[in-house]
């Protein structure tokens, strides 16, 4: 599958397009991870256990896109974009999206 954040694919062109694709994860802190966290808040520095919970959250939320794109036979996905908020306390949810399309070579 070909994911491009950009509006075309180089070298393609798109005959069909199959509408929008979406994927999305929702994850919550976990308070040990939360702990440690404030610690290095206050030391300084990138905080590994958020970086690694929200890497961990955009990886599933773009399988769930793909599989959704697949399901309408799509042969790449154009405009992706990435989105996150809080749904709650402690938990956030990372949304990707884009437009599923069917490709052929452009000649």
């Amino acid at each position: 599958m070909i994911i491009v954040t950009t509006e075309h694919v180089s070298g393609q062109q798109e005959t069909t397009s199959l509408g929008l694709v979406r994927g999305s994860s929702i994850r919550a802190r976990h308070i040990g991870k939360d702990i440690m966290a404030g610690f290095r808040n206050i030391a300084g520095g990138e905080v590994h256990e958020y970086s690694k919970l929200l890497g961990e959250s955009r990886e599933q939320a773009i399988d769930r896109m793909i599989e959704e794109a697949e399901a309408l036979g799509a042969d790449a996905i154009i405009g992706v974009r990435f989105q996150t908020s809080m749904v709650m306390q402690g938990a956030a949810e990372m949304l990707c999206y884009g437009t599923a399309v069917k490709l052929e070579a452009a000649f």
